[in-house]
């Protein structure tokens, strides 16, 4: 009965992860995070990282947090919906460095003075009634 009890502990224990949000303009990443992970690979939407962000400069962006603080051997999964390929990449990055900020707690101040774990609060303007979009007016006409 021990036995069972240690062995589900210790499961416990390697399946921790940490979970944060991030957000970019539309785009939502939630992030879960697994630091010391037996196998260490990134997921998203299912998919490999790398098959979901083909461009190296987005590859670049989201792993940034971990590279900048010095971290190998981890495990990530982030569910990703609406925005854009950049604005996900960026919303990845803010959850995974809030999540980092949970597990690590001693990381926070590098990931903070680095802006990672700010979120970016533009957002595109709305449309205004009686103008072409948010600012642009119809054209006028003297006569």
């Amino acid at each position: 009965m021990a036995i069972k009890k240690q062995k589900k502990e210790k499961a416990a224990e390697i399946e921790k992860y940490t979970e944060a949000v991030g957000r970019r303009k539309t785009a939502t990443a939630r992030a879960r995070l697994w630091l010391n992970a037996k196998n260490p690979e990134i997921t998203v939407n299912g998919k490999n990282f790398t098959d979901y962000f083909k461009e190296k400069e987005m590859r670049d962006i989201v792993i940034n947090p971990f590279v900048k603080v010095g971290i190998d051997g981890f495990a990530a999964s982030i569910k990703i919906t609406g925005g854009g390929l950049r604005a996900q990449a960026f919303a990845s990055r803010h959850g995974l460095s809030r999540a980092l900020a949970l597990a690590q707690p001693e990381s926070k101040p590098a990931l903070k003075t680095l802006g990672f774990l700010t979120r970016d609060p533009r957002m595109k303007e709305r449309k205004k009634p009686g103008l072409k979009g948010a600012r642009r007016a119809p054209q006028w006409s003297k006569r």
